[in-house]
């Protein structure tokens, strides 16, 4: 099997599984609202971060959410990093990813303090 047919199957097994959560989900799930988690979870680096507030599961500073989530997307320890890496990491989750995540209400941000938390979300 080559490396494209495992992709493949890998999505296409994961795709077959979603599906079947999302059937045997008790709670009658609102088609508009699965389709916004899957929009949110369409990016790595949103999923990422919601990795590293997981990880977490208290504030912290942007700054620190940013390196962690260049540290997980380089595999490079943090000391190999360039400022830049982190600082273009950083600029995409203040202007891109944060809002849209705190919109959805997974996140909340202090933006004096530029601190991010996970938001206190219901075990359903």
């Amino acid at each position: 099997m080559t490396a494209t047919s495992h992709t493949t199957t890998d999505r296409a097994a994961f795709i077959l599984a979603a599906l079947e959560w999302l059937d045997q989900c008790e709670h009658g799930l609102d088609p508009e609202a699965v389709d916004s988690a899957f929009d949110l979870l369409a990016s790595e680096r949103r999923r990422q971060f919601l990795t590293v507030m997981m990880t977490h599961e208290e504030a912290i500073t942007l700054p620190d959410v940013a390196e962690e989530v260049a540290v997980r997307e380089t595999g490079e320890p943090v000391t190999e990093l360039s400022a830049q890496c982190v600082a273009n990491v950083y600029i995409s989750l203040y202007h891109d990813h944060l809002p849209r995540l705190v919109d959805a209400g997974l996140i909340t941000y202090d933006q004096e303090r530029d601190l991010v938390q996970p938001a206190a979300v219901r075990d359903h």
